[in-house]
């Protein structure tokens, strides 16, 4: 399963004979139950990833799949309220047509969010974490096959994918916030399946705080097509074996939607920074 950097380019032509006075500066991808999060930004327009070629529909619950121009504090985002996922049996091509979208158009910021499972002996439900660095599970790479050097070098460094910079502006978001948080490794399984117990049992051992099925596809391609990078945990369930309960998808969206309003608060405060951090003069990553 490969890119097609043909349906790529024709979902960049598509966008922008929709929106041709469009200039994101920054980027957000909602994870699972995070739609209410950004309700702060002005929405100018809005597009179905039905329509997208190479995006298409979300087909997993509590990803609306809408890409929206918008607005908040000044500064212009392409916001995409939910994200394609591996799992779904699509090509690579719908993992990857956000971020190519966001790099044909100017982003310089993004941020991803996700729900995800806790490992961590101190994550629990309902608990925030900013994510410093991954470990790719997934048994695959959206840059297998032929390169593309719209997306940067054909080996991407990964030594530091996630702005040490951002992540520092959300650890101040979160004190200055009083909210409680924590900086951990988040680890991406295919899945659509959660783990079992003694895979939970692997990924503490392999140093992983937090699990999930997503993200880390969309972090490596956006760092090697030079997008600085901030993300979002939010733990809505303890691993299989940490928590008598099974583990369903709905259990995994009302967590999520239960912290809305922590998620709002620092989605906001980050965007209110963001013409700072977009303005300063920064050292390569």
């Amino acid at each position: 399963m490969m890119m097609d950097k043909h349906q790529l380019a024709r979902a960049a032509e598509y966008v922008r004979q929709h929106w041709p006075m469009a200039k994101p500066r920054a980027g957000l991808i909602l994870g699972s139950g995070w739609d209410m999060a950004a309700d702060f930004f002005h929405k100018r327009a809005t597009l179905s990833y039905a329509v997208i070629p190479g995006l298409g529909a979300s087909t997993v619950a509590g990803h609306s799949g809408q890409l929206h121009w918008c607005e908040a504090a000044g500064v212009e985002t392409f916001l995409f309220h939910g994200r394609r996922h591996f799992y779904e049996g699509a090509d690579w091509t719908a993992v990857a047509t956000p971020v190519y979208l966001m790099k044909q158009f100017g982003v310089k910021v993004l941020m991803l969010t996700n729900a995800a499972g806790g490992l961590h002996e101190n994550l629990d439900a309902g608990d925030l974490m900013v994510i410093a660095d991954h470990i790719n599970l997934m048994a695959d790479n959206p840059f297998i096959g032929p390169h593309d050097p719209a997306w940067g070098p054909r080996f991407p460094d990964l030594s530091q994918v996630y702005c040490p910079r951002l992540g520092n502006r959300l650890e101040r978001i979160f004190q200055a916030l009083e909210l409680p948080f924590r900086s951990g490794v988040y680890a991406a399984v295919t899945g659509p399946v959660f783990e079992t117990p003694a895979e939970v049992r692997m990924l503490r051992a392999l140093g992983a705080d937090a699990v999930g099925m997503s993200t880390v596809p969309e972090a490596v391609l956006a760092h090697s097509a030079g997008i600085r990078l901030a993300a979002l945990a939010c733990i809505a369930n303890r691993a299989a074996g940490l928590h008598p309960r099974e583990l369903t998808h709905e259990d995994v969206i009302a967590t999520t939607q239960a912290a809305l309003p922590r998620l709002r608060g620092v989605l906001e405060n980050f965007w209110k920074e963001l013409p700072d951090e977009l303005t300063a003069t920064h050292p390569p990553a």
